[in-house]
């Protein structure tokens, strides 16, 4: 019972620290985890705005550059001289010359049928007429127009700008070539990190320059450009893998073309991930310690707690033993009192008895034999049963002991010659084994000797006949240690705990009042010393006395 009420004491104990203890710990690490990741969430929303919206604006700067010089173009050249292939191919010379990264791959001229009149550039189109070309149109209706990228004649991705001049009546087309891998370049410097790409898709979501990872030029994305608003919006999409990958649109070139920037933010595998598991660890490894600090203290607090727990039973034993002992003491006064007179009365009528046997008249009876054996029996009794009240009065009265110079080896010499002779008729031997020079202690010799009087003669009684009882000294600390062991059939376990109550006694009737012990255990606490017992069954018993180390004083 106890056992478990100390066990679950113990997880209570556990649990609850446990719970103050480990839970915040855990909720401020979750805390701090989220709050951490939404910040970096922002951050990388923040960095993939910014550069979507600068790399929009740097593509249609330079779209609008070259927009610029062919208009300038236009309005400073006549329709002649640029229709004159010698002129036009100056000039474009001239334009890369003094322009370098312009990105111009050619230059033509064409008129309001569709022919090209001039061509400036490395490929063979002169000649070729345009005039069902989607962009041809475009470019009359609005004045000017760039183009998404396509292949054209030339089989080859590309971009043409291409602005309308009007001479007179006669309206033509001044067109040029952008070479792409300009624009794949421009774009690919948005590419941060491992993860980061950066491309332009058109309305359609077709690539119009390459990819970092998965597809080609005019290949078809996975964009949906309309899930993006006006100016430059992020958006989220999770990964295979569990990432979450963030990506950023900015339109450019009226609303045609739309700059992507995207990054994954590492949650699982990357910086985040990495974070996490860090974090992990680190709760993990304190929740051990913790987990390890409470269960060492609560050990340590339970133990102490059973320690105090026995500390007390056995304080309240010993009150409850000196309550039965005072309360017992009290009530065999009272009865050896009142029996005391009865058998001094029964004890004189005795003598008296005795003495008229004495008389002739009486000694020549036939019966004078059974009256003088009567006689005898009733003063043999009464003097039993004097014995016995002597006993209970000395065991009712408080016995202070008078302190003498005592030597305990003399005393136990003094006790076995007493009882030598009892243990002689029984085939009992006593061994000594005296510990040579113990000091001489202030005690009462006279109860000393009635305590290992009691001791030797129990254990006389115990073994009947034929066995050994070993007597020795020596020093405890600040004690003299006697013990008394006999190689009887021992005391059970289970009346050990009775045997210094009073009047309990493992004799037959007859042999003893139980009274014995119960004194000598009373004598030697008043002496400020222990009594203890060790019996095991069929092994023997021993009872060892400490006495305290009192020195007299100096007379």
């Amino acid at each position: 019972m106890k056992l478990t009420h100390y066990k679950n004491l113990r997880l209570k104990l556990i649990a609850i620290t446990l719970a103050v203890s480990i839970g915040p710990l855990i909720l401020l690490g979750t805390a701090i985890y989220y709050q951490f990741g939404k910040l970096y969430q922002e951050r990388i929303e923040d960095q993939i705005r910014t550069l979507a919206r600068t790399q929009s604006n740097a593509v249609d700067v330079f779209l609008r550059e070259r927009t610029t010089i062919l208009a300038m173009i236009v309005e400073t050249q006549s329709f002649e001289t640029l229709n004159n292939p010698e002129n036009l191919s100056k000039l474009f010379w001239q334009i890369n010359q003094r322009a370098e990264g312009l990105g111009l791959v050619d230059l033509g001229v064409i008129d309001k049928e569709g022919n090209q009149l001039a061509y400036a550039g490395p490929y063979n189109l002169q000649g070729l007429n345009y005039y069902q070309q989607p962009w041809f149109d475009e470019v009359l209706r609005r004045g000017q127009f760039i183009s998404n990228v396509f292949m054209g004649f030339r089989q080859v991705p590309h971009v043409i700008i291409a602005v309308k001049g009007v001479t007179g009546n006669n309206s033509w087309i001044l067109r040029a070539t952008i070479d792409s891998e300009i624009l794949n370049r421009l774009v690919r410097s948005a590419q941060v990190g491992t993860s980061g790409d950066a491309f332009i898709v058109n309305r359609d979501g077709v690539f119009q320059t390459s990819p970092r990872f998965k597809g080609v030029i005019l290949g078809q994305s996975k964009i949906e450009t309309q899930r993006f608003g006006e100016g430059t919006t992020v958006i989220e999409t999770r990964e295979d893998s569990g990432d979450i990958r963030y990506i950023g649109g900015a339109w450019l070139k009226d609303r045609e073309w739309m700059l992507v920037i995207s990054q994954i933010a590492g949650q699982e595998h990357g910086w985040m991930g990495n974070a996490r598991n860090t974090e992990i660890m680190i709760i993990a490894t304190g929740c051990v310690v913790i987990l390890f600090a409470i269960v060492l203290i609560s050990n340590t607090l339970v133990r102490h707690l059973e320690q105090a727990d026995c500390e007390m039973n056995e304080l309240n034993s010993q009150l409850i033993q000196q309550d039965k002992l005072a309360a017992l003491g009290k009530m065999a006064a009272g009865i050896a009192h009142e029996i005391n007179n009865p058998l001094a009365v029964i004890g004189e009528k005795a003598g008296w008895m005795e003495d008229l046997l004495a008389e002739e008249e009486f000694q020549n009876s036939e019966n004078y034999k059974e009256f003088a054996a009567s006689i005898g029996k009733i003063e043999e009794h009464v003097d039993r049963a004097r014995k016995i009240t002597h006993n209970m009065l000395g065991f009712a009265r408080r016995m202070e002991p008078r302190l003498d110079d005592v030597e305990i080896n003399h005393v136990l010499d003094q006790t076995i010659e007493m009882l030598s002779n009892h243990a002689r008729i029984n085939d009992i031997e006593i061994v000594k084994h005296y510990t040579d020079r113990l000091p001489i202690i202030a005690s009462d010799q006279s109860q000393l000797q009635q305590v290992f009087l009691n001791l030797i003669n129990n254990a006389i009684d115990a073994i009947g006949s034929d066995g050994t009882i070993d007597v020795s000294t020596g020093m405890e600390k600040e004690y003299i240690r006697i013990s008394i062991h006999d190689n009887g059939p021992g005391i059970p376990e289970a009346i050990q705990k009775k045997i210094f109550d009073p009047f309990f006694t493992t004799k037959h009737n007859g042999k003893g009042t139980g009274l014995g012990l119960s004194i000598s255990y009373t004598i030697i606490e008043k002496m400020g010393g222990q009594i203890s017992i060790d019996s095991h069954e069929d092994q023997g018993t021993t009872f060892v006395v400490l006495l305290p180390l009192v020195l007299p004083e100096k007379k």
